[in-house]
């Protein structure tokens, strides 16, 4: 399988989280992820995912593996604080926030 294979799975994932197929979804992703398991775009969108199905563990678990592969990343950073403030884990949520406000600062462009 290629790269254009992943991106084709990582798309097509797209479309089924707005379709609200949050398990084609999600079947989508984690073939992604057996061609590139590095691939941030798609472990940040396993976590909205499950931030659907209202599974905050998960989804935190999955914003943390977008966090490591894409650290300079404010919005991976962003969507890890909302997930924690679901979660009712508000120092953990600030912390990210203020990470996520730093690295936007820094991004180009701004």
């Amino acid at each position: 399988m290629t790269d254009q294979d992943r991106m084709a799975l990582y798309k097509s994932g797209i479309t089924r989280f707005a379709q609200q197929d949050f398990q084609g979804a999600l079947g989508d992703f984690d073939a992604a992820l057996l061609l590139d398991p590095d691939f941030g775009d798609v472990h940040q969108s396993i976590a909205h995912v499950h931030e659907k199905l209202g599974d905050y563990d998960a989804a935190i678990a999955a914003a943390k593996k977008a966090v490591a592969c894409n650290p300079d990343d404010f919005l991976t950073h962003t969507s890890l604080s909302m997930f924690y403030q679901r979660k009712g884990m508000i120092a953990e949520a600030e912390t990210e926030k203020a990470l996520a406000a730093e690295l936007q600062q820094k991004s180009p462009g701004n």
